[in-house]
């Protein structure tokens, strides 16, 4: 059964950025997150390379997989497989705007057809044991969003679903890019706030333009659970502080440096499996955000991980960019900065004027030849 703790936290699945190298780093930084893989389609899962597709490490567990489709029978199959795989939870992304997803008539699409996602949930939750999730927005297009998320909900929890991720956007459809639609649409965090009132029962998370612990916890005083994305994704640091802040534990490790060293083993058994090192490290060149020497780490990493045979020294070599990098700002805040280069002497204003270095006539009269002659010498000469 899901409970209210077990969505205080999680981070959004997100299409490229969140696959198994980026979810094992995330755990490294907190043990309590729920964990999201990228949206998989119920194409992808029955008829795809499974292996590659769905693997996942242990260390990375609570994890749950997201599922794209619209046809109940293909998403029971696809559920009984997650199940199998040993995901702790299915989701059904009810939010995606992609016009990949629009053309499959899935994702926001559903958020019109909020009688077919209760098909949907229904035959998951008789397919499998594990949870059954939702996750959509709270409207599309013209849609008024009280009306479509209190159905959409309704519709939902009627048939089983255990609980709701809700990214308090509307989405449109037409005329905005996915990326627009991460962040043009206005938030309405109270209209989710109603959702949870009239639903005291059923886990409801909210989404969308959190960055902050402490909005996340103002957010906590109305619904059961936030989940993050972007700001996990290219703020990792965040996650140091989830476990402390939002569930009263100790945080896995004591800082950044030695979240890099615990990452090293799991690098060096992948990059002796023949994956590269850049599909790794990708994921880490946010974890430095405004320290200094975040820019050389982010560039060595960006220019050196995709180099053949790229190994885990690249990786410590662009941390010590950063070891450096605080170094030298601790001694010049101490009063001790580093040596400066040798840099040439100015010259000695106070100094007589050196004589002019000898010149041949021939260059002296190119010199004049050049100078801007005077008004007056332009007259007389009938210019």
């Amino acid at each position: 059964m899901l409970t209210h703790q077990h969505i205080r936290f999680s981070v959004a699945p997100m299409m490229d950025w969140t696959d198994r190298h980026c979810r094992y780093f995330h755990r490294l930084l907190s043990r309590r997150a729920r964990l999201y893989t990228e949206m998989l389609t119920t194409g992808a899962v029955i008829h795809g390379d499974r292996a590659r597709l769905m693997a996942f490490d242990a260390f990375e567990q609570p994890v749950a997989m997201q599922l794209g489709g619209a046809e109940p029978a293909a998403l029971a199959t696809s559920a009984v497989l997650v199940e199998k795989f040993g995901y702790v939870e299915v989701n059904l992304n009810v939010g995606c705007p992609s016009d990949r997803v629009q053309d499959g008539a899935f994702g926001a699409c559903l958020m019109r057809e909020p009688a077919r996602v209760g098909d949907c949930i229904k035959a998951m939750k008789d397919a499998v044991a594990i949870p059954v999730t939702v996750k959509c927005r709270i409207g599309v297009d013209d849609q008024d969003p009280e009306k479509a998320l209190f159905t959409l909900a309704e519709a939902c929890v009627e048939s089983g679903a255990d609980a709701l991720f809700v990214h308090a956007r509307k989405a449109w459809l037409k005329g905005l890019s996915p990326k627009e639609n991460r962040d043009v649409p206005p938030l309405d965090y109270a209209l989710v706030h109603r959702l949870k009132r009239a639903l005291p029962d059923v886990p409801i998370s909210i989404n969308g333009g959190l960055t902050r612990i402490a909005e996340m916890q103002e957010q906590l005083q109305f619904v059961d659970g936030v989940m993050i994305g972007r700001a996990a994704y290219h703020d990792p640091a965040l996650l140091l502080e989830v476990d402390p802040q939002l569930f009263g534990q100790s945080a896995p490790v004591a800082n950044l440096f030695d979240a890099v060293d615990a990452f090293l083993p799991y690098v060096e058994r992948e990059l002796a499996k023949g994956e590269r090192l850049s599909a790794m490290t990708r994921h880490l060149l946010g974890l430095f955000a405004g320290m200094p020497g975040a820019r050389s780490f982010r560039r060595r990493l960006a220019l050196e991980a995709v180099k053949p045979g790229a190994g885990v020294e690249t990786l410590l070599g662009a941390v010590n960019e950063v070891r450096t990098a605080i170094a030298r700002f601790a001694e010049a805040e101490a009063g001790n900065p580093p040596p400066t280069p040798n840099l040439p002497k100015p010259p000695d204003l106070n100094s007589p004027r050196a004589p002019p270095k000898w010149r041949s006539p021939r260059v002296a009269a190119r010199r004049r030849a050049r100078r801007p002659c005077s008004r007056q010498s332009a007259f007389s000469r009938g210019w």
